[in-house]
């Protein structure tokens, strides 16, 4: 196999079966990660650094230091020199004399810390690093024990396992930093949701309510401090061994099996064997081995230094000895952790919407017993925040690097049951953190494609989706051609706004090209964003709108329903009404339902809510655009009041993990009218409003626009004044409630 650098070398290791006394039926296999160039660390080095330097965290040519006295080391050393950086390496006087020259062979400047300081060697190292920092401007720390690309790093792992395997039962590895083990359970757990999952520690490691013991031999696993990446809540068992123990089941794994390999893959081996003959007939059992015996031949493979230690002293149990969760263990023992693991109780949303659901979200995570957590640059933003109860954290949400660190240093990764947002301005961003953070949430490259709606209408073109006739405009020169392609009258709107901003039909070439010219002026939207810098011009869809909104769980895409859309007289696009379910044949509804389910697999979308837009021609359906989002317009409102089914609630569950909850629970005729104004004044105040609310089937009136304020009619979403809910037992009922209470409401 040829690759064209060595970081392009990691990954795709063998899986090898066991040679072991098994019950019937039982399969126990050896992931070998020793055989990357260096050993298992490599995969984590490599994901670290190259997402920062995607990011632009990791300038080209910057330095990068680490702290790290075994193959964490080794893999920087090989991916950041790779990769043309200078590497500042930490470690300890425990590191091995070959480990160390092959650091120095690779160009590293290699600083050992001289003494153990308050939590052991490993804060002795933080410390120097530290001052590493403030003599390195511009270096980059990769934080290997709380930055979620350790964990991320192992997707792939979990990926060869599946397409090796198909199915792992139960996964082993042992626990340093949490990375491989959480980062392999939590990917390999999207695959099979009953995987059982076995953490290996030492005697002495402070990870897993044990004393902390500074002296222990073992490298490579244990603790002194608790890292954030470890996320115990993943894990159903926990074994701890000692020194003598895991050292002699490392001879053995060479002897037995003939693998050469370091007191890791050991400890993991001494469980894998324990396993085997106690596991259910036909389970597969995966241990991950870590690192090759190499850089041990003067520890665990040395006769002198189990004598210096005298480890045959120690106790060596012959199976473990199962105790409760807490207790001080001194040789091999297990617990279950089903009572001690963590729940993580912690949802982020990132920013909200300004108008109908952001901030009910928010007070619904808290009644289903989460904490939310709200990351916003501007709280001010928002009515009604601080009374959600929310813990409100003032960050800037519109840089990704930024964000990534307020929730690095804010949040241990078993605290955060997932992310959400009720903005389309933010899901781009919100996918991004659940993929970094390995939580429930859409491939980042699905929203993007939805957020930029030209590269959507590219996207669909190529899956042969129905839609309008298309170009996509950076130029206002080269609008004229693109009027002449789709045929006037035409649309021209940004490819990535929202709320039918700057959304015109024009009946010119000449109106197209200015307007082009007036969206491609715009370089930041509302909220600060940069935009795309591309207008569409589109074929005008002449027919009815539908809204068709739909939940995904792994790719399979469940419809909720079809709303019925009407808006306002061109030349803008404003919803001014919506009818829920929409009043057309089952025929009708069902074909819309198909378009939206093929742009839906066409664009990459796997997870969560989305709200589609659809025209209706007289040949079929075209989609308008796929919002990778709840819908927005209190659409969600409507349709609870209408079925029962809160979709808010289901984005709150799904965002956690758990399965979304969809069947209606009656069926009603739900309805909204928005309240817009018909001319330009200045609003002196609001009459009828109680009139309207007193109405037989009116479930709520709201009015936004405030007296003393200029009111326009609307060309955006944000220009309506307020809105009407109702609901009826027949369809045909719905519009004449609406209109009488839209008739009682007076804008003076």
């Amino acid at each position: 196999m040829f690759f064209d650098a060595m970081h392009d070398a990691i990954g795709s290791t063998p899986l090898v079966r066991l040679k072991l006394d098994a019950a019937p039926g039982v399969e126990v296999c050896a992931k070998l990660e020793m055989h990357n160039p260096f050993a298992m660390k490599d995969r984590v080095a490599r994901s670290m650094l190259l997402e920062a330097r995607r990011l632009g965290v990791l300038r080209p040519g910057a330095p990068v230091i680490e702290s790290s006295s075994g193959t964490m080391a080794l893999g920087i050393a090989l991916v950041g020199r790779s990769l043309g950086h200078p590497v500042h390496i930490v470690t300890d006087p425990r590191i091995d004399t070959i480990t160390l020259a092959k650091l120095r062979a690779l160009g590293c400047e290699v600083h050992v810390v001289e003494r153990m300081s308050s939590h052991g060697w490993q804060s002795a190292r933080i410390e120097r690093l530290e001052q590493l920092r403030a003599d390195l401007p511009g270096a980059f720390w990769p934080q290997q024990y709380s930055n979620p690309d350790n964990p991320g790093a192992y997707r792939e792992l979990a990926q060869e396992l599946v397409t090796d395997l198909g199915t792992v039962d139960v996964l082993v590895g042992s626990v340093g930093s949490g990375g491989s083990l959480c980062g392999t359970a939590r990917a390999l757990r999207r695959h099979n949701p009953d995987l059982y999952v076995v953490g290996v520690d030492c005697v002495g490691s402070a990870l897993f309510g044990q004393p902390d013991r500074p002296g222990r031999l073992q490298s490579g696993l244990g603790n002194s401090l608790q890292p954030a990446n470890l996320d115990a809540s993943l894990l159903d068992e926990v074994h701890w061994l000692n020194d003598h123990e895991a050292f002699a089941a490392t001879h053995e794994l060479a002897h037995d099996q003939q693998i050469f390999a370091g007191n890791t893959s050991g400890s993991v081996y001494q469980v894998l064997r324990y396993l085997a003959r106690t596991s259910e007939p036909g389970r597969r059992v995966v241990g991950i081995f870590p690192d090759r015996g190499d850089r041990y031949a003067e520890t665990v493979y040395s006769d002198d230094h189990w004598q210096q230690h005298r480890l045959t002293g120690l106790e060596r149990a012959e199976q473990p000895t199962q105790v409760t969760y807490g207790t001080e263990v001194h040789a091999w023992s297990r617990a279950l952790l089903a009572d001690a693991r963590p729940t993580p109780r912690t949802l982020l949303f990132v920013e909200s919407n300004t108008t109908g659901t952001g901030m009910a979200a928010l007070g619904l995570a808290r009644e289903l017993g989460y904490t939310p957590v709200f990351l916003t640059n501007d709280p001010e933003r928002y009515a009604g925040l601080a009374d959600t109860g929310s813990e409100i954290i003032v960050c800037d949400t519109n840089t990704l690097p930024a964000l990534r660190e307020t929730v690095q240093a804010r949040f241990r990764r078993d605290e955060i049951a997932g992310v959400t947002t009720t903005s389309d301005f933010y899901v781009p961003a919100v996918a991004e953190l659940a993929t970094w953070l390995g939580a429930p949430g859409n491939p980042p490259e699905a929203v993007r494609i939805c957020r930029d709606k030209a590269r959507l209408r590219e996207t669909l073109d190529r899956a042969g989706v129905r839609q309008p006739r298309f170009v996509a405009v950076r130029d206002a020169a080269a609008t004229a051609a693109a009027v002449a392609d789709v045929g006037l009258p035409c649309v021209v709107k940004p490819a990535d706004d929202s709320g039918s901003t700057d959304v015109l039909r024009c009946t010119t070439a000449e109106q197209a090209t200015a307007h082009v010219a007036h969206i491609l002026k715009r370089t930041v939207n509302a909220r600060g964003l940069p935009m795309a810098g591309t207008a569409l011009v589109e074929q005008l869809a002449d027919g009815p709108e539908f809204s068709v909104e739909m939940f995904s769980t792994e790719g399979h895409h469940h419809c909720v329903g079809v709303t019925a859309k009407t808006v306002t007289g061109t030349p803008h696009f404003v919803e001014q009404q919506h009818l829920f379910p929409a009043p057309v044949a089952a025929s009708v509804a069902a074909d819309l339902e198909r378009t939206v389910r093929a742009a839906l697999t066409a664009a990459g979308i796997r997870f969560g809510p989305t709200h589609t837009e659809v025209r209706l021609l007289p040949d079929g359906p075209v989609i308008i655009e796929v919002n990778p989002r709840l819908a927005g317009g209190m659409i969600p409102e409507m349709i609870r009041l209408a079925t029962g089914t809160s979709l808010l609630e289901q984005q709150v569950r799904a965002a956690t993990g758990q399965r979304p909850r969809l069947e209606a629970e009656f069926t009603r005729q739900g309805g909204i009218r928005f309240l817009m104004a018909d001319q330009a004044v200045r609003l002196a105040a609001v009459e009828g409003v109680e009139r309207a609310a007193a109405i037989a089937g009116v479930e709520r009136v709201t009015v936004t626009a405030r007296p003393g304020t200029e009111v326009r009619p609307a060309t955006d979403a944000y220009g309506r004044l307020g809105h009407i809910i109702a609901t009826a037992e027949r369809p045909d009922e719905i519009e004449k409630i609406l209109d009488a209470a839209e008739g009682e409401i007076r804008f003076r």
